[in-house]
């Protein structure tokens, strides 16, 4: 029973921590939602952007849990932060800020694709909770304190993050790798029937020619054949005997 009330225990601690790691997200939202248009433009594109992009929740700055009237707000006020239209002093950085807000809100707008980002994110915060478990459990063995950074609200929050953000780059590396390997098929493909066509074409104009040319062929073993039998008579003409001529006796 013990043991069923520590997991029990160990439970409640992880829930509790979740939640706090929300709190502070939405407070970090929060802050985050009122920086200027360049503010903005930079934490878009700040270096490292193309894999923290990856997020669409983290590029918008709202909640998973968020309902789509207020996921269509955050978007309304964030791409009117960012559009080039506003920054016209910086417009080819403003315009990619601006392709990624579109491109995270319209990927939300697709239930499939909102549900696998919330995927990913539950599976990077289920990830670190078995971590915090393993590492609870092998301190107990070892019959240490069992107090772990991740008891930590902030540090739980860094380490889900760190774990969410590695989900979707490995994803991100996988769909990569999927989208080469069927653009290598597909060249496959095309080149081998680019290949075939180019056989038959000349298959095709080599019967041509061998047809075109078949009467031509039969035409010259003919005349062969007829200059081959003049010859053959005329010759039997010039290897003819002369006649014998009787003497006459006196």
């Amino acid at each position: 029973m013990a043991a069923a009330g520590g997991e029990s225990s160990s439970q409640s601690v992880s829930d509790e921590l979740f939640q706090n790691f929300y709190t502070e997200v939405k407070q970090i939202e929060k802050r985050d939602s009122v920086l200027t248009s360049k503010q903005q433009i930079d934490r878009l594109l700040r270096p490292g952007s193309s894999y923290f992009n990856l997020n669409p929740f983290e590029v918008l700055q709202i909640d998973p849990e968020a309902t789509d009237e207020e996921l269509k707000k955050r978007f309304r006020a964030l791409s009117i932060l960012v559009h080039p239209d506003k920054n016209q002093d910086d417009p080819d950085r403003s315009q990619k800020a601006f392709e990624v807000v579109d491109k995270s809100y319209k990927l939300l707008l697709d239930p499939e694709q909102k549900k696998r980002a919330v995927d990913v994110i539950q599976a990077g915060k289920e990830y670190v909770e078995h971590m915090v478990k393993q590492k609870k459990k092998q301190l107990k063995k070892d019959g240490k304190p069992q107090d772990v950074e991740e008891d930590d609200p902030d540090m739980f929050r860094q380490a889900v993050y760190k774990q969410t953000m590695k989900l979707f780059a490995e994803l991100e590396i996988k769909r990569k790798e999927r989208e080469a390997k069927d653009m290598h098929e597909r060249k496959r493909a095309r080149e081998e029937e680019i290949e075939a066509a180019e056989k038959a074409k000349r298959e095709r104009e080599w019967q041509k020619n061998f047809e075109e040319s078949r009467d031509g062929r039969v035409d010259s073993w003919r005349t062969f054949q007829t200059k081959g039998k003049s010859k053959e008579k005329k010759n039997r003409s010039f290897l003819k005997p002369p006649k014998v001529k009787m003497e006459q006796r006196e």
